[in-house]
């Protein structure tokens, strides 16, 4: 039977549908890669979301602060009373003058919590990502037994404003796992189940989370990701049991009391098993989750043969963590969410589905299936296997830590919107103080060339044409791009130490620029590609500087599978159509 709180959830998620349960994340520990680099990734799916990437700047606070705690969009849908929307998510002075609309309404606080002297610069978008100091977030939303709870003065907090929080207050992982649990506990959360992973250069933890049942605490745990090793979530929680003498788990304190008295957990079942305990098990319908987590697993490690099939969605199966077979570089880890399952029983871009051109692409419609799988109410007409890169990512990330280097300069955030297979990732330093304007507009009701989002959601539109040569076209191009980006990191890397060692402020001065030329030069040569591709690809034909509509016509396999062969070819009626 489902609780009050869960049947007001669903019949508000059918005026207002869910924006941000689509999310895949990772990190990527120093061990595991060539360089010795710690990775966060994340990709941001979701159709209603705002792609933007914006600054908040570092402050000083006068004592006596408080802090306005602000409504996330992303947790529970648009709640005008707060206004806060899908676009713009928030609106107002309080995270500097990126987010500041003179004469829009500004969003409404929540609550408040006291504020500290001084806060640090980060890069935000729709969850807290990157700080000056190299701290890293990434996020994934994962269906609960609590979810819906809505904000009060007993929930505070949704993960995104706690990753802010973090981000203002903290330098490394460990803090920051410590500051959320704190929150956590003192201000409640509301929203939906929640994973965040969060790792600074050295060291890499993952914090779960879910709103309190009914009048009861919050709870969350915490769990470190050994060195060497690679987590990867994808709306599902990934930690299981709970050891009190575990020193690399850290967890609420009315865990198991809270647990224990919804009858959620009994202290001779052993280990309190925190996936089963708090959740439904998968979100939308079977795989939704695991087939992710399958395909990250198989491809970071293949001679171990995961099998992509297992018993429910709390299979065992998927560790928490694994070593790669080989050490990653970083263009390893910016392709791990460049897939549609090529090359396995689940490819995309293969059968009836996929069309004449192998268009990974599968357009979702209100016949969908969502909710939690395990609700006896929901029927399965039919799905879609759920790929790495989605077609309704709004923005994806790499999240790049280097210990050896100043937090300024060791820090980078790679940085594509829309979806990953056709986005190319742009380099923002950690100690810069200004974004690049085209990745700072973005409206996804109104189409822009100034916008960084829209003129990468056109090649992603108009790839779908012809995909099979039309993602070859995108793939060099991305892969030019990436090059050039990379050789001006190496070079800057050793101007920007040198000029740091004589004036830090100078230091950071030359990293913004780079890192605003670069984003620029990325987005004018995709937008110039952009004009090319609806030149050379239209009307069904190709087209070449002298040549024009080249007939390319469907493949041939395909065209056997169509009315064409009994199409009129004769003036008698063919057998098909008598």
């Amino acid at each position: 039977m489902k609780s009050k709180r869960c049947l007001l959830f669903c019949v508000y998620l059918a005026a207002a549908p869910m924006i941000s349960l689509a999310c895949t994340t990772l990190i990527i520990t120093p061990g595991a890669t060539e360089c010795g680099a710690m990775f966060v990734v994340h990709s941001d799916d979701g159709h209603v979301v705002d792609a933007r990437l914006m600054y908040v700047p570092p402050a000083d606070h006068p004592p006596g602060s408080m802090r306005p705690v602000h409504y996330d969009a992303v947790s529970l849908g648009e709640l005008p009373q707060y206004a806060a929307f899908s676009y713009r998510r928030y609106t107002g002075d309080a995270r500097g003058p990126d987010y500041a609309m003179p004469g829009k309404p500004q969003t409404e606080a929540i609550g408040y919590i006291p504020q500290v002297a001084r806060t640090y610069g980060y890069f935000d978008g729709n969850y807290g990502i990157m700080n000056e100091h190299q701290l890293m977030f990434g996020e994934c939303t994962n269906g609960s037994k609590t979810d819906g709870a809505l904000p009060g003065p007993d929930r505070l907090f949704y993960s995104a404003e706690l990753a802010r929080v973090a981000l203002e207050r903290c330098t490394t992982a460990r803090e920051a796992v410590l500051l959320i649990g704190e929150l956590i506990d003192t201000y409640g959360l509301y929203g939906t189940g929640e994973t965040l992973p969060v790792a600074d250069p050295n060291e890499g933890w993952v914090i779960e989370m879910i709103p309190g049942p009914d009048a009861m605490p919050s709870l969350w745990v915490a769990q470190r990701v050994p060195d060497g090793e690679v987590f990867m979530a994808a709306n599902s929680f990934r930690i299981r049991d709970i050891d009190p003498d575990n020193p690399d788990q850290i967890f609420s304190t009315n865990l198991h009391t809270v647990a224990e008295a919804q009858g959620w957990w009994k202290p001779e079942d052993g280990l309190l098993d925190w996936l089963s305990t708090v959740s439904l098990g998968e979100y939308n319908h079977p795989y939704y989750s695991l087939r992710r987590v399958w395909r990250l697993l198989d491809k970071l490690a293949p001679s171990r043969q995961f099998s992509p099939w297992v018993e429910d969605g709390f299979t065992r199966a998927y560790p928490f963590s694994i070593a790669p077979e080989q050490k990653l570089s970083r263009k390893d880890v910016r392709h791990l969410l460049r897939d549609h399952y090529e090359g396995t029983e689940f490819d995309m871009t293969q059968g009836v589905a996929a069309g004449p051109f192998g268009c990974p692409y599968r357009y979702l419609g209100s016949y969908e299936a969502s909710g939690d799988v395990s609700d006896p109410t929901r029927t399965h007409e039919g799905a879609w296997e759920r790929p790495l890169s989605v077609y309704y990512c709004t923005y994806v990330f790499v999240g790049e830590a280097r210990s050896w280097l100043p937090d300024p300069i060791g820090g980078i955030l790679w940085f594509g919107n829309g979806r990953p297979a056709q986005t190319v990732f742009a380099p923002f330093y950690a100690g810069i103080h200004e974004v690049a304007a085209p990745y700072t507009i973005s409206d996804a009701r109104i189409y822009s060339r100034d916008s960084a989002f829209w003129v990468f959601k056109m090649v992603e539109n108009w790839a779908a044409l012809n995909y099979r040569a039309i993602q070859a076209d995108i793939e060099a191009k991305q892969q030019t791009l990436e090059r050039e980006a990379d050789a001006g990191i190496a070079l800057v890397d050793q101007q920007a130490l040198a000029l740091h060692q004589q004036s830090p402020e100078a230091a950071r001065a030359f990293l913004t620029e780079f890192s605003k030329n670069t984003a620029h030069h990325i987005v004018s040569s995709w937008l110039e590609f952009s004009d090319r591709l609806i030149a050379r690809y239209a009307d069904g034909g190709i087209n070449y500087p002298g040549k024009l509509n080249i007939k390319s016509g469907y493949p041939r396999d395909w065209l056997e599978t169509t009315d064409w062969p009994h199409g009129p070819i004769q003036y008698e009626p063919s057998v098909a159509t008598e």
